[in-house]
């Protein structure tokens, strides 16, 4: 039998057997699981390889890419801010960033971004991974741009776009990068092991991600003009640039954050505890509760599936993932499988990082069945 190291109390040890169990089967290769009770890591689980061979064990301090995932911090680095005064929700995005102002987007609220509203799900073409590399060209080209729908009527997953358009607010109200202030406000201050990008010094703990046999391709025969097309072919990062020394020196506050599941809860742990973490006070209750304002309640136009968005998070709702209970919950998920659950009625806090990606557009299997084990011990499952 696969060991499984760290620590979980007596009742999470269903969620200890099914990491045992998926390590054990090979559908997993290595991977962490945290999960926080109002202060408590009560699970702090980690087991399997850090590497394909299965030659280097994942250890307590192996950190991993993120992918999608990265956009809880980004989206908790703009509500620091908002809660700070410096950003107003309702205010355009162009009062920080005048250039935004072209074509159109006059009107863009900040809110419409952090809702995924804003109609910028995407980079016109011809845009290369060259392009979102330099932070300058990516963000002048979104501010160049015109949005592909009426802001504020509908959500499209800003599935790559969402960080340079936060990070560029971070840094035109704040002075210094996303990456910095994530380093310097969160992660810090919450001894929580998270970063946008990776700092060279470890990279050596890194475990590379595996992608998953069944990576889709690009669909043929999309419709060019829809949204989904568009979106698409204006994210130009795949799985083939991750884990290289450029992705990792980059800033791409939408995809490249880089963590362990305990960092992760620790991190985003100051949600589900209402603003407060680790003896440090992020943010007020007030700018806690402004992340369940609904912007959108639908088909999301990217995903195709019915999301219903809130500031920076989607929310738990009757149409939303197995396991996951309704009431007062956010959360999102990263391609193949990573995830944060903050759930407030609960103070509680789940998180789950691998290496090896699984399928699936909001969590894989492997997600839904551990955050099925974690709501049964917590006698809340639906």
């Amino acid at each position: 039998m696969v060991t499984v190291e760290g620590t979980s109390t007596a009742r999470f040890e269903p969620v200890r057997a099914a990491l045992a169990a998926h390590l054990e089967s090979g559908e997993e290769l290595g991977a962490s699981i945290a999960v926080d009770v109002d202060g408590v890591m009560e699970v702090d689980l980690w087991g399997g390889h850090a590497d394909a061979a299965r030659t280097v064990p994942w250890r307590r301090d192996t950190v991993v890419g993120l992918w999608s995932t990265t956009k809880t911090l980004t989206s908790l680095a703009a509500l620091v801010l908002v809660d700070r005064g410096a950003l107003d929700l309702h205010r355009p995005v162009a009062h920080y960033w005048p250039e935004f102002a072209a074509r159109g987007k006059q009107d863009i609220e900040v809110r419409h971004v952090l809702g995924h509203t804003s109609g910028l799900s995407g980079w016109e073409q011809p845009f290369t991974m060259d392009d979102l590399y330099d932070r300058p060209t990516a963000s002048a080209r979104l501010a160049a741009q015109a949005p592909w729908w009426e802001p504020g009527t509908a959500s499209g997953y800003h599935m790559q776009t969402q960080g340079q358009l936060v990070g560029e607010l971070v840094r035109r109200v704040d002075g210094c990068t996303l990456t910095e202030f994530v380093e310097t406000e969160i992660a810090g201050p919450l001894a929580a092991d998270v970063q946008i990008g990776a700092r060279e010094a470890d990279w050596p703990r890194i475990s590379a991600l595996v992608p998953s046999s069944q990576t889709p391709a690009v669909p043929e025969g999309l419709d060019p003009e829809a949204v989904l097309t568009r979106t698409m072919l204006g994210s130009p990062a795949r799985d083939e640039h991750v884990d290289t020394p450029r992705w990792r020196r980059a800033e791409l506050g939408a995809v490249n954050g880089h963590g362990n599941a305990r960092g992760l809860a620790r991190a985003l742990s100051v949600i589900s505890r209402h603003g407060e973490a680790n003896g440090l006070r992020l943010l007020s209750p007030e700018t806690v509760d402004r992340i369940f304002d609904v912007q959108a309640d639908g088909t999301d136009l990217f995903l195709g599936i019915p999301v219903r968005w809130g500031i920076g998070y989607a929310l738990a709702g009757p149409r939303t993932i197995p396991g996951m209970p309704t009431g007062t919950v956010c959360f999102w998920a990263g391609w193949g499988g990573s995830i944060v659950v903050m759930d407030l009625d609960r103070r509680v806090t789940f998180a789950y990082a691998m290496n090896r990606l699984g399928t699936g557009i909001l969590g894989s299997e492997r997600t839904h069945d551990y955050l099925g084990r974690v709501y049964e011990a917590l006698g809340a499952a639906d």
